[in-house]
This record gives structure tokens, sequence and C-alpha cells, in this order.
């Protein structure tokens, strides 16, 4: 099988673990650290967040000032588009507000409390 771990520099470790805990998700401990948080979306995808010190020791280069990455999330339902959105809202990220109701597929999104765009989608699958 194979995995995928995008990595995403974020401000405070614990305030984004707090803002995707409130969302429903979960980290994986042993992938986490203080400088880094192994945010589960399922089996076989998972989002690092790490610590912006922590996340440029990779790299070299400045850090961007643009939007880097939207990250689509894939969910179960339109309600869960609404209340991924209005949970991001009330965690201290902000709903954009936008929604997008394209037949069969119906989606939302959101900034995380480090400003990058989630969107939630849900598609009909006959």
């Amino acid at each position: 099988m194979t995995m995928i771990f995008p990595n995403l520099p974020v401000k405070d470790v614990e305030k984004s673990k707090r803002f995707w805990t409130a969302l429903g998700f979960s980290f994986n401990d042993d992938f986490s650290s203080e400088d880094a948080a192994c945010l589960v979306i399922n089996e076989s995808a998972s989002v690092m967040l790490l610590s912006e010190r922590f996340f440029h020791g990779f790299h070299d280069t400045t850090p961007h000032t643009g939007t880097e990455i939207l990250m689509g999330l894939g969910v179960a339902s339109r309600d869960e588009v609404d209340r991924l959105c209005d949970a991001a809202e009330a965690a201290g990220g902000s709903d954009t507000e936008t929604r997008v109701d394209q037949s069969p597929m119906y989606g939302g999104s959101f900034r995380d409390l480090d400003g990058h765009i989630w969107e939630p989608l849900w598609m009909e699958i006959a």
C-alpha cells in the first residue's frame, strides 16, 4: 500500500493539534513530537504538521508567502462538508463560506490556524 504524508508548516504544533481534534481527527503519537504532529486522515493518508523551524530545516529555500497547496479531503456526505467548515471556524480557523454545488459533487473550503486551505468534497458515486 502506498501512503502519503504531505508536510505543512505550522506556527504552534499544540494549537494545531487542538484545532484538528475539534474537527474530529486524531493523531498518530508514534510519529509525533514537540516539533511534529502526525494528523491521521485515513489508513493510507496522514499529514505531518511541522513547526515552522523544523519544516524549513528540511530545505534551504526561503519560506513562501503565498498559497502553496490546496488540500482536498474526500468526505462521506454533503452534511460532512458543512460540518467540517463550521467546525473549522468554531475552532479558530475560518470558513471561506464558499460552497460549490455541481451535482454530483458538493464542496466547501476552510483555512486552518496557519492559513492552509482545506477543501472537503463529497462526490455521489453511482
